[in-house]
């Protein structure tokens, strides 16, 4: 992301933030932050930045971002958005508040490769990776994949999260048929320049 559009001195605004987990490595650099989260975990992510002076944390939803037009340098949102048909309010509103010289990013799973992808296709059949292929290129995204992993220290560590990433039939289907405490997992890092 930082060798597509750096966030020194940027106004940065985390979609979907959840916990406010990246606002602190957002805030090192920008020269604000914004985590807009609904209300499950903004009290979560509030406490995260509550000693960063340059960060803040907003109840919300993507289609109505908390921040005023062409104020946004850059737009965050990781694993918050990645249904492709459907989000189009929250492309709208992006829109709106992305300044000229700005860039949105989305990253999502790559669904149609690795391991873990191939068991988010199966926990949602509705999802289909070629829908989110086409809805993103036809809105001037352009897509970087990214292979990685993940390592897990313990077997039971894997299974544990296994459990939280997935409903209980296809998390005990994966528990069950995958062995050992890794996985390769396939990213895709969207982004559109304004």
């Amino acid at each position: 992301m930082r060798g597509i559009r750096p966030r020194t001195g940027a106004h940065v605004l985390d979609t979907g933030c959840g916990t406010g987990f990246h606002l602190p490595r957002f805030a090192v650099e920008a020269r604000w932050v914004t985590g807009v989260e609904p209300q499950r975990l903004a009290e979560a992510a509030r406490a995260r930045v509550r000693t960063l002076p340059d960060a803040t944390v907003h109840t919300g939803v993507a289609q109505r971002l908390p921040a005023a037009d062409a104020s946004v340098d850059v737009t965050h949102a990781r694993w918050a958005s990645f249904f492709g048909p459907g989000c189009e309010p929250g492309l709208v509103e992006a829109d709106r508040v992305m300044r000229r010289g700005g860039a949105a990013f989305v990253i999502d799973n790559g669904a149609a490769r690795s391991a873990f992808g191939g068991w988010f296709r199966r926990s949602l059949p509705s999802h289909g990776p070629s829908a989110v292929e086409r809805f993103r290129s036809g809105r001037g995204f352009t897509r970087r994949s990214v292979d990685t992993g993940r390592w897990f220290e313990s077997r039971a560590d894997f299974e544990a999260v296994a459990r939280i990433e997935f409903p209980p039939g296809p998390a005990r289907g994966i528990v069950d048929g995958h062995r050992g405490p890794e996985v390769d997992h396939a990213v895709n890092l969207w982004w559109r320049g304004y």
